[in-house]
């Protein structure tokens, strides 16, 4: 199938030249005979952001713990910086779809104790001080007194936005922290992200239902075919400009072919991709390139 102007496409079809910063390679999630996704391959480069799409129930979010280390694959490995992921580590931050803030400290508090967990030679005074300018960093700095409880969505979102990126991780990871807010509090915190993002040339990985959300913040975006048996049919890579707003993007050059293809993709093919019997051009057990397929 021939592709939009604008548009380049990345086939999961042959390896790398190189190990990327992060490397998913053949992982897997079964539960008895049944495979949710198997023989799963992508890469993240240094410095890249990364949102993954597909339709609900096949395994988005098990590859986003995978990613963390809060889950064990069932097959395959994740490489990270040329290590072997077998748990946890500061170097990933997650933002969740809840805000996972400890209700009994306040909005300082939350990001001042990840503070002190990842530098636990900092005082507890300059820990404080950190805390204060991760929260002014999301325009927060009012708020630092208050407890989840005294906070809106919108905002427990920022706290955990702060949080994430006050510990300077390697790698930040993302379960669609913003699908449970309405649409002005999400356009905003979008923004947010992208702006924090680039500041920090962060590594980033996102998980996403939202279509327009993944144009405004990946480079690339992959998109996984349904479940069972899922697993990564398309690489797009988004050849936008940046710097990308909700305000501009929608009048960018190339923005409705884009979207247009990961839309029919989602409505369409993304259920005609058959584990069992692979379209051509898909060999099973190599890892998607990330250059344009001729």
């Amino acid at each position: 199938m021939g592709t939009a102007p604008g548009l380049r496409l990345a086939e999961p079809a042959s390896p790398p030249a190189a190990r990327p910063y992060a490397s998913v390679e053949g992982i897997a999630r079964r539960y008895g005979a049944v495979a949710v996704f198997e023989d799963v391959w992508f890469g993240i480069g240094r410095g890249e952001f990364v949102c993954l799409v597909g339709h609900s129930g096949c395994g988005k979010t098990t590859i986003l713990n995978i990613l963390a280390g809060l889950e064990p694959p069932d097959g395959g490995v994740l490489v990270v910086d040329g290590k072997e992921v077998t748990g946890p580590s500061l170097d990933r931050a997650v933002i969740f779809q809840g805000h996972a803030l400890m209700p009994w400290l306040t909005a300082a508090g939350n990001v001042a104790f990840a503070l002190s967990c990842r530098n636990p030679r900092w005082s507890r005074a300059r820990c404080e001080e950190a805390a204060g300018l991760a929260l002014a960093r999301v325009n927060l700095a009012h708020a630092a007194d208050r407890k989840p409880a005294q906070l809106s969505g919108g905002m427990k979102q920022r706290v955990g936005i702060a949080r994430a990126f006050a510990l300077a991780p390697k790698m930040m990871l993302m379960d669609e922290p913003f699908s449970a807010l309405d649409a002005l509090t999400r356009g905003a915190l979008q923004d947010e992200v992208a702006r924090l993002v680039a500041e920090a040339s962060q590594t980033a990985f996102m998980i996403t239902h939202d279509v327009d959300e993944a144009i405004l913040l990946a480079d690339r975006i992959l998109l996984m075919s349904n479940g069972p048996g899922a697993r990564i049919a398309e690489v797009v890579v988004n050849t936008l400009p940046r710097p990308r707003t909700r305000a501009n993007l929608h009048h960018m050059p190339g923005y409705h072919p884009l979207r247009d293809h990961i839309l029919d993709f989602l409505l369409t093919r993304s259920s005609r991709f058959d584990a069992k019997a692979p379209p051509a051009g898909w060999t099973p057990r190599t890892p998607p390139i990330t250059q344009p397929a001729a």
